[in-house]
């Protein structure tokens, strides 16, 4: 599945202060369809999505008649708190979830009576709804509280990376608040923090998981990470890519699917 974040411009590029900027200059508009374009040639059918990207989103499928489904990230503003839901449902996505850092931040505060009324929500108008994540215990919660998304969106990737901080400096919801000056700590550098306890919990989770942050922000090579997302018990992942890495990114995932072996956690669609 295509993610959103090079289309929007939102980078994690450590400290490099420039990565946003080039980010959006390279994906005008015009680049951006043609993107989608690319990715569906390939054999990609699905995009993730937010709600102030769908006009482009729209105009390409329009332009080519195209078949994408999109699957929209959902913000829960504190004074407002259905109407980025609602801007999502009048885009006519194929699902709707909340945005990980709106999970983590609802479940933190132990705000779960809202996360259940957002997911309430998005069901009552016919959609399919989902809970995004960055902490594994945001998604403990959900099934212990009996929020009962369809779907979960949860980051995964190992830690074998140089930028990687020591686990024993890896603080819960760390993710989601301001990144350290300390180098040995969070500073945009990790998404799952503990991932060996995500591949166990997850195996006692009977719903579909669909992984992003896979390659860690681009730290990991894509046919290391797709293959450890794919057989630790993700379902779908999602990634971000720029047009020249469609390609090889769609010949990856079939080249590690095709020569997957067994895993502990079954499939779910």
């Amino acid at each position: 599945i295509m993610g959103c974040n090079l289309i929007g411009g939102w980078s994690h590029a450590r400290d490099l202060i420039y990565s946003d900027t080039l980010f959006r200059a390279y994906n005008n508009e015009r680049k951006i369809i043609e993107t989608f374009y690319l990715a569906e040639q390939a054999g990609i059918n699905t995009v993730f999505m937010v709600t102030q990207y769908y006009q482009t989103f729209n105009k390409y499928k329009n332009i080519y008649n195209s078949k994408m489904q999109s699957i929209c990230q959902a913000m829960l503003p504190d004074k407002d708190f259905f109407s980025d839901i609602n801007q999502a449902i009048a885009s006519k996505p194929d699902a709707i979830y909340i945005q990980g850092g709106e999970g983590d931040r609802y479940a933190n505060a132990g705000k779960f009576d809202m996360l259940k009324k957002a997911i309430d929500y998005i069901k009552q108008h016919g959609f399919q709804a989902g809970v995004g994540a960055h902490s594994l215990e945001t998604i403990k919660s959900c099934e212990r509280e009996g929020i009962n998304a369809d779907f979960y969106v949860k980051t995964f990737h190992h830690d074998k990376y140089w930028s990687a901080h020591p686990i024993e400096n890896r603080v819960e919801y760390s993710v989601i608040g301001p990144g350290s000056p300390d180098h040995n700590r969070f500073h945009e550098n990790m998404w799952d923090l503990f991932p060996l306890n995500t591949i166990e919990y997850m195996n006692s989770v009977n719903k579909p998981w669909f992984a992003f942050k896979v390659l860690a922000a681009g730290a990991i090579q894509p046919k290391d990470g797709f293959r450890y997302a794919f057989e630790n018990g993700a379902d779908h992942i999602v990634v971000g890519m720029f047009d020249f890495q469609v390609v090889e990114n769609v010949n990856t995932v079939t080249e590690v699917l095709g020569s997957l072996g067994p895993r502990e956690r079954k499939w779910f669609t």
